[in-house]
């Protein structure tokens, strides 16, 4: 090991199967048992799911509970997280508004709300945070971030909106949308269209909520002079960043970014011999924008080596090249993943550093 210094182990969560700091454990577990001498673990997240506890972990922060509604309206307990700083607060959507919360039976696209988020959101601004940073992935919700923004004091009629509660609430504060897909609201490649049908929509009501959303963004039009129809990002978490965006004044970020960022990750890589990264597949969708590749990205631009441990490398020579890794697959059904098999491929992936 060059000048003793460590490997940096920054993987993202295996979805399905291991939360990123499951992950990082196992990896690490592996790279010493390989014959790495010292590992630093730094489990990271893209704006989806494992955010919250990602930033609350790497700053010394605290979770707070709140009772909120659910994507149907049901009474749940969630949490925010108030980072270290106490001036900075993480709401992770899916606490309140996630798919995860509505069995597959019980789904229903056109009802789900996300008033839950909206409260989450309210309730990190009454403890005092000057930034609430709202990671938007794994939604249960196409509903434009309408529901959240009557939970934060909007009221909207068909034609018109008054806005003046939210905007006491919002004043002197930075709203932070940590996004995980850059899809804009509406159209064939938009919120619904794309994302919908895995919320249980039907092929007709991926239809209606398409349209209903292009009439939200022709309100957010003449209600702000923003509109989120067309605009990057503004699809993710079924229009929820673009509604916060148009109404609420919210800042749009690529979430694997901005998280990057708040956790120190460019220092850490610095100071590191190497960095290992994972997620649970590359493909495709992990070159554009996925933390996977904004980790490879930056070890490239930092002359630091990056690697790999995966579930399944479906990425072809050229897309390896492009991120500039070098992968070790554990070969295994996305789903059946465990911290064991994380192990034994970092202990083959630590021969090779």
């Amino acid at each position: 090991m060059k000048g003793r210094r460590p490997v940096l182990v920054a993987p993202d969560k295996f979805k399905g199967t291991l939360p990123s700091s499951e992950a990082a454990a196992a990896i690490g577990r592996g790279l010493l048992a390989g014959g790495v001498e010292q590992v630093q673990l730094l489990p990271v997240a893209d704006g989806g799911e494992g955010s919250m506890e990602m930033l609350v972990r790497a700053t010394g922060g605290r979770t707070l509970p709140v009772q909120v509604s659910d994507p149907l309206g049901h009474s749940v307990t969630a949490a925010f997280g108030l980072l270290g700083d106490g001036k900075t607060a993480i709401v992770e959507m899916a606490q309140a508004s996630g798919l995860w919360r509505v069995p597959p039976d019980e789904r229903d696209a056109l009802a789900a709300s996300t008033r839950g988020t909206g409260e989450l959101i309210a309730a990190a601004i009454e403890t005092g945070a000057r930034t609430v940073i709202i990671a938007v992935g794994g939604s249960a919700t196409t509903d434009g971030g309408r529901g959240a923004l009557e939970a934060m004091g909007a009221r909207f009629a068909k034609n018109k909106s008054d806005l003046r509660s939210l905007r006491n609430l919002v004043k002197g504060r930075k709203l932070l949308v940590a996004c995980d897909t850059r899809i804009p609201m509406c159209g064939p490649n938009g919120a619904a269209r794309v994302f919908a049908p895995q919320k249980g929509a039907r092929p007709e009501e991926v239809e209606l909520l398409d349209q209903g959303l292009r009439e939200w963004a022709a309100l957010a039009k003449r209600s702000t002079r923003r509109d989120p129809c067309d605009e990057p990002l503004a699809g993710a978490a079924g229009g929820l960043a673009g509604g916060l965006w148009a109404f609420a004044g919210a800042e749009l970020k690529l979430g694997a970014a901005l998280l990057l960022d708040r956790v120190g990750f460019d220092e850490a890589m610095r100071d590191a011999y190497a960095v290992v990264t994972g997620e649970g597949k590359l493909d495709q969708q992990t070159l554009v924008g996925k933390t996977v590749f904004e980790i490879a990205t930056r070890c490239r631009q930092g002359g630091v080596p990056c690697y790999g441990v995966v579930g399944h490398d479906e990425l072809d020579p050229f897309g390896r090249r492009l991120m500039g890794i070098e992968v070790e697959p554990a070969a295994l059904p996305l789903q059946d993943a465990t911290a064991g098999d994380l192990a034994e491929a970092a202990k083959r992936l630590a021969k090779r550093l």
